[in-house]
């Protein structure tokens, strides 16, 4: 074993790595290059192409589901048929249960007749044909509230949640990063943002398991949770928000926390509706069909790889990544969550192949899974091929996915940790690049600032010391590997689009992502061409740290509320 260990910590015994060494003052830009790219990606852009494939064709991609296992497929097939070498799917373990919405209406039935907009909650069991019956609001945030309902809930449909304002619209849902903001963004924050506490996020998952087992045990037939809101009002006019930060818990998509009462997320304005005439004592009666289908209790997930091969002897087994992920949630079909991503970094490699480029080091792209569950794609795959940190087993860390969990242990890295220069990853949306989040490395700022200097004209301006979480390239970064996300012009990623039901082809913008695709391209195409890998941050060791650094890795909706309001 002790060898076996060893030979995996290789950083103590090879060569000095080229992203150790010397870093030249001044980048060796192809500035033809930037030219030819350009023109191909925005002259001849594919991205919508595949956008209307993935979001259309396939529609919503959750994690474990078929959609998924058919959008890995019909991607690691797109990549073949562009030109690419070596794609194929890598399992990066079993996910838990593989589960599809067939069917959801809603409507009321007294004392008016109302069609309602709702849809399934992810995971949520099925009523099995349509049930009707009194509709009731329950007041239950805790336990204690428990006993007030004991006995009242049998053959009844429970509103559960309460309603909140809704305010008129009035600011655009969609807005562009002017210069004074991505000023403010690049200037490095003095002060903390504000406390978290892990702890009671973590209480507020439990009690909300517990609850769906009540209303189950009390015999409810369904139950309906209001939507919550998006910024600037962007949760109202139709829009819901549908993941599973209305759920029963964080662990639904296992068998041993699933819910057992069918469970939908409604609009807030019919929500609304049903809420006052209960308040005002009025008689409801709601009327509904839940169907969905559940394909096994253990599937797996996937990413889909493939490579340009480099051509450098010295340089081909180093590596430069890009990516996004592929899962989705599934009341729209995943467009700018992250189906804007996934195109771009296809259309990145089929823009690097169609200009025959022959990179000296390997270019290869991964589209992860289980991203929106705690990025299980990215981290499983950093995990296998470049290194980790050992997670804490103790019974309160389990309540956690593993990523999620305190170190155990310093990293253990593997040979391929000494081969990868770079990882570059989009997933803010469908806005244009405006520049990059450095995640606090100092060294990569000069080189990126001469590599965005040609690409001004196309917005790209800013970088920032800043870190920024809650997707993929935090698998990379957590081991000390360069992972960075992409400045965006926000759009209306997160008023309406963000996990919702309106995350639908018509939020893409063509010029946006061709953009994307053009500027990406070129950072990849530097990376894999320059004489040395791009320079690392220092070794980390979690190990040390006395609090858990990023508590909330993981994309689950309840963290990224969270994470919003600091």
């Amino acid at each position: 074993m002790m060898a076996q260990k060893d030979k995996k910590n290789v950083a103590t015994t090879a060569a000095i790595p080229s992203y150790q060494q010397m870093q030249p003052q001044r980048e060796n830009l192809d500035y033809d290059m930037y030219q030819r790219i350009r023109e191909e990606a925005i002259g001849h852009s594919h991205v919508m192409e595949y956008a209307s494939g993935l979001a259309d064709g396939i529609g919503p991609r959750l994690t474990g589901s078929p959609n998924v296992k058919r959008a890995n497929e019909w991607t690691r097939d797109q990549f073949t048929a562009m030109g690419c070498s070596n794609a194929h799917l890598e399992d990066w373990g079993e996910f838990g249960m593989g589960w599809q919405q067939l069917n959801t209406w809603v409507r009321m039935t007294s004392p008016d007749t109302a069609v309602l907009i709702a849809q399934s909650l992810p995971w949520s069991p099925s009523t099995s044909g349509a049930v009707s019956g009194p509709a009731i609001w329950a007041d239950i945030k805790d336990e204690k509230d428990f006993a007030k309902y004991k006995g009242k809930l049998a053959g009844k449909i429970v509103l559960w949640g309460d309603m909140r304002d809704v305010k008129m619209v009035d600011k655009p849902l969609a807005t562009r990063r002017d210069d004074e903001d991505l000023k403010n963004l690049a200037n490095f924050p003095t002060q903390k943002p504000g406390d978290f506490s892990f702890g009671d996020f973590l209480k507020r998952l439990e009690i909300r398991e517990k609850i769906g087992r009540f209303f189950a045990e009390e015999k409810a037939l369904a139950v309906i949770a209001p939507s919550r809101d998006g910024r600037n009002n962007g949760g109202s006019g139709g829009t819901i928000f549908d993941d599973t930060g209305s759920t029963f818990g964080w662990f639904v998509y296992q068998r041993d926390h699933a819910a057992q009462v069918p469970e939908v997320v409604m609009a807030i304005e019919n929500y609304g509706r049903l809420y006052r005439l209960l308040k005002a004592h009025v008689p409801v009666n709601v009327e509904m069909n839940v169907e969905t289908k559940f394909t096994g209790d253990h599937e797996h997930g996937f990413d889909t790889i493939a490579e340009i091969p480099g051509t450098d002897p010295k340089l081909k087994d180093e590596i430069v990544m890009v990516g996004g992920h592929l899962d989705s949630w599934i009341s729209g079909t995943g467009a700018t969550d992250n189906g804007a991503g996934s195109v771009v970094a296809m259309e990145v490699m089929r823009v690097l192949n169609a200009l025959g480029v022959k990179p000296r080091r390997t270019i290869r792209v991964g589209l992860w899974t289980g991203e929106e569950e705690g990025e299980f794609g990215s981290y499983g795959y950093v995990k296998e091929h470049f290194g980790f940190v050992p997670r804490s087993t103790a019974p309160d860390e389990l309540k956690v996915t593993e990523f999620d969990r305190k170190p155990a242990g310093p990293i253990e890295t593997k040979p391929e940790y000494q081969k990868i220069s770079a990882y570059f990853n989009l997933d803010n949306g469908s806005g244009r690049i405006r520049g990059v989040y450095l995640q606090g490395n100092a060294a990569i700022a000069p080189i990126f600032q001469q590599w965005i200097e040609p690409l001004k004209d196309l917005g790209v301006s800013t970088l920032t010391m800043r870190d920024t979480g809650g997707t993929d390239h935090e698998a990379f970064d957590a081991i000390g590997i360069p992972g960075f996300q992409f400045i965006q012009d926000p759009l209306d990623y997160s008023s309406r689009s963000h996990h919702s039901n309106m995350d639908t082809y018509e939020r893409l913008q063509q010029e946006d992502l061709a953009q994307a695709a053009a500027v990406e391209a070129i950072f990849v195409y530097n990376a894999a061409m320059r004489d040395q890998m791009l320079p690392r941050k220092a070794f980390p060791h979690p190990e040390t740290e006395k609090e858990r650094n990023a508590p909330l890795k993981s994309a689950m909706p309840g963290a990224e509320l969270e994470k919003e309001q600091h």
